[in-house]
C-alpha cells in the first residue's frame, strides 16, 4: 500500500504531470494473484478518488491502460470490470479511444489501443492482443483527426509485436506518431532491461519495465516538437530528464524537427525532487568543463551553450544534481546534431519488431515435425533392415551411435512408438482442454483457437504453449523412454545384472518429466477449475501418457525386442542370449516337475 501512495502521492505531486496514466499492472499487479489475478474492489476504490488532487487537478486524466476485466478472464459485463466501473475513460469508452490534451496553444493527441481479446481468456493465453476490423477502422479515424493536433502519442498494453491486426497493420496505423508507449513484455524477466526500438515507420516504440516487481514508471515531455522521457525506479530522486540536446538513439528524423537541436541556444534539463535543488551543473563531453545550471520555472533548468561545436558525431552530456536533503545523481546520455545515432540492441529489436504469433507458430511447426518426421523415417528403416533391403547405417561418433541404437529400439516397439507419434500429432490437431476459460464460461481451447461464449479467439499464445509443451515434455519424453527401454533391451540381451545406479538411471528422467508435467497440471487446475484438470489431454492426459509409456518401457517382453535384437545384436550372441533364456526356463520347469513328483 505505501508504495502506491507515494507513486500517487509523492512522484505525481511533485511532478504535475498534465496527462497522467495508470495501467492495469499498477493496480492488478499489486492486489492480485500470479495465478489468479483477481483484483481486490475495495483496494482499487481507495486508488480511484485521489488520483486528480496529486496530479494537478480533474484535468489531468487517469485510464487504467490494459483493461484487466478482460486481460485476466472477466467479462465485459462482470461487476470485477474495474476499467469501466472506476476509470475515467473506462466509463467513457469501451474500447480504444481519444483523447486530446490542450496546453497553450499546443495541443497533443493521445490515442489509447485496446488489443485486449473479447471475450479475453485467463492467463496464460490472453499473452497476445488482437484488433478486429471494426477497431481497425476507429483507430484510422483517430490517425486522421490526431493529425489536426500539434502530437500525438499512442499508449496501449501490448506491443506490436504481440498485436494481431487486419492490413494495413497496427505498425502503420500508428506510424505518424511520436511514439507508442506499452508495457506488457516489459524487461523479459531481465533479459532486455530496455525494451526500445525505433519502427521501420520512423517512431519509437517503448516498452516500460514492470511496477509490480521492478517498481518503475515513465516520465516523458515534449520540447518544440522533440519527444524525451526517462524511464524511474520509485524512491529515485532527484528525477532528471534532458530535453535538449535529446538523447541520440531516441531521434525520429521522420517525425521530430532536428533542425532545432543545432539552432538552439539553451541546454534544457527538468529536475525534480523531494528537496529544493541547490547544485544542477552539467558537462558536455569528458573534456569540458562543468556549466552551472539555473533555474527558470517549475522543473525546468537551463544553461547556454554553443551548439555549432559539437555539429559532428555522437557527444556525451552528464548532468549532476544535489537537492537540500543531500541526495546525488547523475545522468549520462549521448546526443548527436548531426543525425549521427548508436544502434538500439539486437533483442529490444527483434522482439519488438517481428510477430510473435507468427514465430511461435513457425517454432511449433518445426517441433511437432522434430517429433514426428525423424521417428518415422527410422522406423521405416528398420523395416528396410529387416527385410534385408539396406544396411544398417553405423555413424562415426560413438555417442550418435548411441543415440540412435535407443531411438530405434523405442521405434520398434509398437506400444511405444504409436503412443509418442499420436500425442505429438494431436498438439496441433485436438481439443488441448476444456475448462472455465472466462468468468462464468466454458471455454474448449486448441492450437489453432479458442471457443469460447458463441466467439472463436484464433490462436496466438497457444503455438507458444504448444512450443514449450513439445521442448520441455515431448522431446524429454521421446528420449526418456527411449533410455529406458535400450536399458531393458540391454539387460535382456547383453547383461541381466543390473545395478542400483543402472536401476536409478534408467527411472530419474522419467520421473523428473512427468513429475513436472503434473506440477504444470496443477496450475492449470488453479488457472481453469477442476474441469480443466479432468478434461485436460494437454496436461493431465499427457502425464498419464507418460506414466503408461514409463511402465511399457521399464517391462517389456524380451519378444517385443526381437527384431531390435536381430539388428542390433549380433547373431552368434542373440543365439547365446536366447539358449540361457530357453535354458533357464527348462530349468525352472524341471524344478517344478521334481518338487510336484
Amino acid at each position: 500500500m505505501v508504495p502506491r501512495k507515494q507513486m500517487g502521492g509523492r512522484h505525481a505531486g511533485f511532478a504535475r504531470p498534465h496527462p497522467a496514466c495508470l495501467t492495469s499492472g499498477w493496480l492488478v499487479g499489486w492486489f492480485g494473484s500470479r495465478y489468479t489475478l483477481r483484483p481486490q474492489e475495495r483496494h482499487t476504490m481507495m486508488k480511484v478518488t485521489p488520483i486528480p488532487q496529486y496530479t494537478g487537478g480533474p484535468r489531468s486524466g487517469y485510464r487504467i491502460v490494459s483493461t484487466p476485466a478482460r486481460e485476466i478472464g472477466v467479462s465485459s459485463a462482470s461487476e470485477a470490470n474495474f476499467y469501466q466501473s472506476y476509470s475515467i475513460q473506462g466509463q467513457r469508452h469501451q474500447r480504444s479511444y481519444m483523447y486530446i490534451h490542450k496546453y497553450g496553444y499546443d495541443s497533443v493527441a493521445f490515442i489509447a489501443v485496446d488489443a485486449c481479446l473479447l471475450p479475453g481468456p485467463k492467463r496464460p493465453f490472453n499473452f497476445i492482443g488482437m484488433l478486429t476490423n471494426k477497431e481497425m477502422k476507429l483507430l484510422q479515424e483517430f490517425d486522421t483527426a490526431s493529425r489536426k493536433s500539434n502530437y500525438s502519442v499512442w499508449f496501449g498494453h501490448y506491443p506490436t509485436s504481440c498485436i494481431l491486426s487486419p492490413e494495413p497493420g497496427i505498425r502503420r496505423v500508428m506510424g505518424h506518431g511520436l511514439a507508442y508507449l506499452c508495457g506488457h513484455l516489459h524487461t523479459l524477466g531481465g533479459l532486455a532491461p530496455n525494451m526500445y526500438t525505433r519502427q521501420q515507420t520512423g517512431s519509437l516504440e517503448l516498452e516500460l519495465g514492470d511496477w509490480k516487481d521492478g517498481r518503475i514508471f515513465r516520465v516523458a515531455a515534449i520540447d518544440h516538437g522533440l519527444f524525451s522521457f526517462t524511464d524511474v525506479t520509485h524512491g529515485t530522486w532527484p528525477i532528471i530528464l534532458v530535453t535538449n540536446p535529446k538523447h541520440a538513439l531516441f531521434a525520429m528524423p521522420l517525425h521530430e524537427p532536428l533542425h532545432l537541436l543545432r539552432e538552439s541556444s539553451h541546454i534544457r534539463v527538468l529536475i525534480w525532487s523531494l528537496a529544493p535543488i541547490v547544485e544542477a551543473r552539467v558537462r558536455l563531453d569528458e573534456s569540458q568543463s562543468w556549466l552551472v545550471l539555473s533555474h527558470v520555472e517549475g522543473p525546468l533548468y537551463v544553461t547556454k551553450w554553443n551548439a555549432e561545436r559539437y555539429a559532428d558525431g555522437i557527444h556525451s552530456l552528464v548532468v549532476h544534481v544535489r537537492d537540500r536533503d543531500g541526495r546525488e545523481r547523475t545522468v549520462t546520455q549521448p546526443f548527436s546534431l548531426d543525425e549521427s545515432r548508436p544502434s538500439f540492441s539486437f533483442w529490444p529489436r527483434a522482439l519488438l519488431m517481428s510477430n510473435v504469433s507468427m514465430c511461435f507458430q513457425f517454432l511449433f511447426g518445426i517441433m511437432v515435425c522434430i517429433c514426428v518426421i525423424p521417428l518415422c523415417i527410422l522406423r521405416y528403416i528398420h523395416h528396410l533392415v529387416l527385410e534385408r533391403r539396406m544396411v544398417r547405417p553405423r555413424l562415426k561418433w560413438s555417442i550418435c551411435n548411441t543415440i540412435l541404437r535407443k531411438l530405434w529400439v523405442m521405434v520398434s516397439v509398437d506400444r511405444l512408438f504409436w503412443p509418442l507419434i499420436l500425442t505429438a500429432i494431436y498438439l496441433p490437431l485436438g481439443p488441448w482442454f476444456v475448462g472455465e476459460v472466462i468468468e462464468d464460461h466454458i471455454g474448449v481451447v486448441f492450437a489453432w483457437g479458442t471457443f469460447v461464449n458463441r466467439s472463436y479467439l484464433p490462436g496466438s499464445l497457444t503455438y507458444a504453449y504448444g512450443f514449450f509443451q513439445m521442448v520441455v515434455f515431448q522431446v524429454p519424453l521421446i528420449m526418456a523412454v527411449s533410455h529406458c527401454i535400450d536399458l531393458r533391451f540391454r539387460s535382456l540381451y547383453i547383461s541381466p545384472i543390473c545395478s542400483f545406479p543402472q536401476y536409478l538411471w534408467r527411472h530419474i528422467c522419467l520421473l523428473i518429466i512427468i513429475t513436472s508435467q503434473m506440477i504444470s497440471a496443477y496450475f492449470f487446475w488453479l488457472a481453469y477449475g477442476t474441469m480443466a484438470l479432468l478434461l485436460g489431454p494437454l496436461r493431465t492426459w499427457s502425464a498419464i501418457v507418460g506414466l503408461v509409456l514409463w511402465y511399457q518401457a521399464a517391462t517389456a517382453h524380451k519378444n517385443l525386442l526381437r527384431g531390435a535384437a536381430q539388428i542390433w545384436i549380433p547373431r552368434q550372441q542373440s543365439l547365446e542370449a536366447e539358449e540361457n533364456d530357453f535354458t533357464k526356463n527348462a530349468g525352472s520347469v524341471d524344478d517344478v516337475t521334481q518338487s510336484s513328483l
